[in-house]
């Protein structure tokens, strides 16, 4: 499957970290989603119930990220993998980065990054 629809910059904030104070402080969190799925059916009829209407993941992954209280983000990432696979049967692959924007790391400005891929097989 080549066809996919890609967002990115899907931001919220949570309350998700290894460390007691990243579950009680919170920060902010990045996500970018690419969904493999057929859309030719989409770019023929033009219909919005032909593809998968990508405001509802928004705001899924926003709400995860906001109400969900997890140590580490590869399991945020899953969670919100495992959500766009539930919620649409036409989603066969997902691609989900969690990006942590402010590590608690000593001395580092840097992001921390994962990418987790899932699939229905």
């Amino acid at each position: 499957m080549t066809d996919c629809i890609k967002i990115s910059g899907i931001r919220a904030y949570g309350y998700i970290g290894a460390l007691p104070e990243e579950n009680v402080l919170g920060q902010w969190f990045e996500v970018d989603l690419t969904l493999w799925m057929d859309l030719s059916v989409a770019g023929q009829s033009d219909n919005l119930d032909d593809t998968h209407n990508y405001a509802d993941i928004i705001q899924q992954t926003q709400q995860i990220i906001q109400i969900e209280k997890f140590k580490l983000i590869e399991r945020l990432g899953d969670a919100i993998a495992s959500q766009a696979l539930a919620n649409d049967p036409r989603i066969e692959k997902v691609q989900v980065t969690v990006i942590k924007l402010t590590a608690p790391v000593p001395n580092f400005d840097g992001r921390v990054a994962i990418t987790i891929l899932r699939s229905r097989s």
